[in-house]
C-alpha cells in the first residue's frame, strides 16, 4: 500500500477532478501492474495496472489508494467493473470513494463478485496524498498550501524591498518541486507588480508542469493570469484541487484570516534582515487563539535552510 500511496502522487496536480490514485498488482509475490491515475484524469490507475498485468492479474491482489470507481464515464468503464473481469482474487484499499457516485457501491460490488475486500490500510497516508480531491469533495474548494520563505526573524524582504533570494538554491528548487504539484499558484497584486514574477518551473524536464497563475484582485487580470477576487472565490476555480498561495504578506495574511490553508510549507533561511514581516494583520485579539491551530508533519534541513511542513490541526 505504501508503494501504491507513493504511486499516487505521481499523478498529483495533474488529473482534477479526478482522485490521483495509485495501484498495485501483486501475483504470487511479484508485482505485475501499476498504474497512477494519468494527466486529465484517465486513464484512472487501476484500469493502468490491469492494462500492464494483462492476463496476470487473474487471481492477483490489487491494492488501491482509493476504492475502486462504480460509475461508467463516457471516457472509460468502472475500475470496480473492470478488476471483476481481470479475475483478481483480492482488493486491499485505503479509502473509500466520497463521491457519491461511488461511496461504498464499489466495495460492495466487488464482494457481490465474490473478491474479498480489505479497507482502511495506509489511510493516514492516503489522505495525505488525494487531500485535494478529498478537500474538494468535502468543503467544495481546492486545498490550500501557503508558501513561506522567510529569514530567521520572519522577513521576507529587506526594507527596500529586495527579496532574491532569501533561501539558497536546493530550497528554491523544492520550491518549484511544489509547484509541480499543484494545479494553479496565486500571488497578490502587490507582488505581481513589484515582482513581475513568473511562477514558472524551472526544473530541467518539469518545465511542462508549471501550474496555471492566478492573480488575487478586484480588477482585470493581465494576459497569461486569472483574476480571483478574494480567497472565498477559490471554491469556483474549475479543474484546482490544489491551490499553492506563494505571496505576499497582506495575501497570506487574507488567506489565514478565512481559514483557507491547509497546510503550511515555511523556507528558513540562516540570515537576519530586519525588512518587512511574512504577514500582515491575522485579526487575532487573544495570543492564545493563535495556539493549537498548527501540527508539525516534517522538518528537514535543505542546505544551509530549513523546511518545516505544518498541517491544519
Amino acid at each position: 500500500m505504501a508503494a501504491a500511496i507513493a504511486l499516487s502522487e505521481r499523478g498529483r496536480g495533474r488529473g482534477a477532478p479526478n482522485p490521483n490514485v495509485g495501484c498495485i498488482l501483486v501475483r504470487d509475490g511479484h508485482v505485475v501492474g501499476r498504474g497512477w491515475t494519468q494527466p486529465g484524469g484517465r486513464p484512472h490507475a487501476e484500469a493502468m495496472a490491469l492494462a500492464e498485468a494483462g492476463d496476470a492479474a487473474r487471481g492477483a491482489t490489487c491494492y488501491t489508494s482509493l476504492e475502486p470507481c462504480a460509475h461508467v464515464s463516457p471516457r472509460g468503464p468502472a475500475c470496480s467493473d473492470a478488476l471483476i473481469t481481470a479475475g483478481v482474487a483480492r482488493v486491499v484499499a485505503a479509502l473509500g470513494d466520497p463521491d457519491p457516485r461511488t461511496d461504498g457501491k464499489g466495495f460492495t460490488r466487488l464482494a457481490d463478485a465474490g473478491i474479498a475486500v480489505t479497507r482502511g490500510v495506509g489511510e493516514d497516508a492516503a489522505r495525505r496524498a488525494m487531500a485535494g480531491f478529498l478537500t474538494r469533495q468535502r468543503h467544495g474548494r481546492p486545498f490550500v498550501t501557503l508558501k513561506l520563505a522567510t529569514s530567521l526573524d520572519g522577513c521576507i524582504a529587506l526594507a527596500s524591498g529586495e527579496s532574491r533570494w532569501i533561501t539558497g538554491a536546493r530550497a528554491r528548487a523544492h520550491g518549484h518541486v511544489e509547484r509541480t504539484r499543484h494545479e494553479a499558484i496565486l500571488v497578490g497584486r502587490a507582488t505581481h507588480d513589484a515582482d513581475a514574477p513568473r511562477l514558472d518551473v524551472r526544473l530541467a524536464g518539469l518545465e511542462h508542469r508549471a501550474p496555471r497563475r492566478l492573480l488575487l484582485t478586484r480588477a482585470a487580470a493581465p494576459t497569461g493570469w486569472e483574476a480571483v477576487r478574494g480567497p472565498e472565490a477559490i471554491g469556483a476555480l474549475a479543474g484546482v484541487d490544489h491551490l499553492l498561495v506563494e505571496g505576499g504578506a497582506q495575501t497570506a495574511a487574507a488567506f489565514l484570516r478565512a481559514g483557507l490553508v491547509d497546510r503550511l510549507l515555511l523556507y528558513r533561511a540562516p540570515i537576519l534582515l530586519g525588512g518587512r514581516p511574512a504577514l500582515g494583520d491575522l485579526g487575532l485579539d487573544r495570543l492564545d487563539a493563535a495556539h493549537g491551530r498548527w501540527r508539525l508533519h516534517d522538518s528537514r534541513m535543505l542546505g544551509s535552510d530549513r523546511l518545516e511542513v505544518y498541517e491544519r490541526a
